[in-house]
Formats: structure tokens, C-alpha cells, sequence
């Protein structure tokens, strides 16, 4: 698989680091039920078939976090976009 990286260009996947669902949203530690909410975001989350927002980290190259939108069934990038602050925030 390769992603086209923004500023470098078409890279090998090699040079990436994923890091996961571009929409996963950390739950609050400080809710009465935290604990639950933990569990259910690690352990319990969906697994989309079709296009999906992930991040990816240029690990080799910019070092810039990407937003990736890539066909899960398929492997297909459909889109490339940088990611504005810090990704796992």
C-alpha cells in the first residue's frame, strides 16, 4: 500500500505510522462510569467496512500527521489530508 503524503509525495507504507480512528474521541476520566467508557473504547469499538478517516504519522519523511481516508474493504486511499495539532490530543 502507498499514501500519497501531501508534501513529499507518493511514499511506501513503510514510512508510516498509524495511530487509528481519526474520529475516536478519548472518554473523560472524571465521569462516575469511566471505567466502562474505557472498556468500551478499547475493547469494544466498530470495525467499518468501506471509507474510513484514519491517522497516520510520517514517521520517514515530514513528520506530519495525515488524515487518511482509505476504502477498508478495498485498501483503496481515497483521500490524504494533513492533520491540524497534535493527533492523539
Amino acid at each position: 500500500m502507498r499514501i500519497t503524503c501531501p508534501f513529499c509525495g507518493e511514499r511506501d507504507i513503510n514510512e508510516f505510522a498509524y495511530l487509528g480512528d481519526a474520529e475516536f474521541k478519548r472518554p473523560d476520566p472524571d465521569t462516575a462510569d469511566a471505567t466502562a467508557r474505557f472498556i468500551e473504547a478499547v475493547y469494544l469499538r466498530d470495525n467499518p467496512a468501506g471509507p474510513h478517516d484514519e491517522l497516520w504519522y510520517h514517521t520517514s519523511g515530514c513528520r506530519s500527521w495525515l488524515r487518511v481516508t482509505r476504502d477498508t474493504l478495498t485498501h483503496e486511499i481515497l483521500r490524504v489530508d494533513f492533520q491540524n495539532g497534535c493527533a492523539a490530543g
